[in-house]
């Protein structure tokens, strides 16, 4: 590290300030709560302003195992999302169903395990991200659905940027705007899942989230915002903010001004206690170094038991690295999502 750089004075601000919202084992639980509750909710920006579905199926195809629907959902005024529905031949209606979410990737088609650009087969092969194929198997319905920034809803304007990432530019912009981009995209989730309580075939009681790094992100983000997520499953993406996005470069999606400030991601779990809660993990990533991720899930551990769920919270190690770990996570996920 350069003596001058910025990053020296950073890191002791960070090692000398504690968050002004961090867990107090001694506080009332209920008080802190709500306070972590609103900060978080102010911090992530304006809500989008909702309007009507305006559901368009575009086609409907038949494969071995699942039947596929190709939908399009308005959430906000000009934001459309695509996204492709399976419905699982050997479930049982109405299906449970699984919102799963690609991290930074080319696109959602990776969670289809359709290989579209040059190593997506290695992505998809190599880190367990066919996430919907793993999901019709379980005998769940899958949403693949297509984030702000990748795929089909990719921005053009990041040109000089990552080859195959386009959310730094509309994350700035966002933030211009006063949002953030992990706000429209946890908006649209949610909307998402008023998508899905239109759809008779699933069962509107057990809606799940999952996703890895960024869809990670994303995943955990949007339980503390939505209850009707009945688990999370976020992948690679969980950490202390010190062992993760601030010890070395993200992308800017990851960023929400003065976040650090006042909590780190174990404080946000008290928004979804008492609901279970799976945490995935590499031995080795590199990005969310597994001495932070343990760190936060300590405190994620003191909050289920101050919630009446210690049951309800379970971390999974894996032994490389920035991947999803499909065996054992589905293990776990399926034994809460009854």
């Amino acid at each position: 590290m350069a003596i001058f750089s910025p990053d020296i004075c950073h890191e002791y601000i960070l090692s000398n300030q504690k968050p002004l919202l961090a867990f107090d084992p001694d506080a009332e639980y209920d008080v802190w709560k709500k306070q972590v509750q609103e900060k978080f909710t102010e911090l992530l920006g304006d809500t989008p302003e909702k309007v009507g579905l305006n559901i368009t199926v575009e086609w409907e195809k038949e494969s071995d195992t699942f039947v596929e629907r190709r939908i399009i959902f308005d959430t906000e005024p000009m934001a459309s999302v695509p996204c492709h529905l399976l419905l699982p031949k050997n479930g049982k209606k109405p299906y449970p169903v699984v919102i799963c979410l690609q991290g930074h990737s080319t696109g959602m088609h990776i969670s289809l395990g359709r290989a579209q650009y040059e190593g997506d087969e290695n992505a998809i092969k190599a880190g367990d991200r066919d996430f919907a194929l793993q999901i019709v198997r379980e005998g769940y319905a899958a949403l693949v659905l297509e984030q702000r920034g990748f795929g089909e809803r990719k921005c053009n304007r990041d040109k000089f940027l990552w080859k195959q990432t386009t959310c730094e530019h509309p994350a700035m912009v966002a933030l211009l705007m006063g949002r953030t981009i992990l706000r429209e995209r946890a908006w649209d989730v949610s909307r998402a899942i008023d998508m899905l309580e239109t759809i008779p075939e699933i069962d509107k009681e057990r809606i799940g989230l999952m996703g890895n790094s960024g869809g990670g992100t994303v995943t955990y983000y949007t339980a503390c915002l939505d209850p009707r997520i009945k688990v999370a499953m976020p992948s690679c993406s969980v950490c202390s903010f010190e062992s993760s996005i601030i010890m070395r470069r993200h992308c800017d999606c990851n960023y929400v001004p003065q976040m650090a400030k006042y909590m780190d991601m174990g404080e946000m779990a008290c928004m979804i206690a008492p609901r279970p809660l799976v945490v995935v993990a590499g031995a080795k990533d590199e990005g969310f170094l597994l001495e932070g991720v343990q760190k936060v899930y300590r405190v994620i551990e003191q909050i289920y038991q101050k919630a009446g769920a210690p049951e309800n919270c379970k971390l999974i190690i894996g032994a490389e690295g920035h991947r999803f770990y499909s065996k054992p996570s589905w293990e776990v996920f399926r034994k809460y999502f009854v």
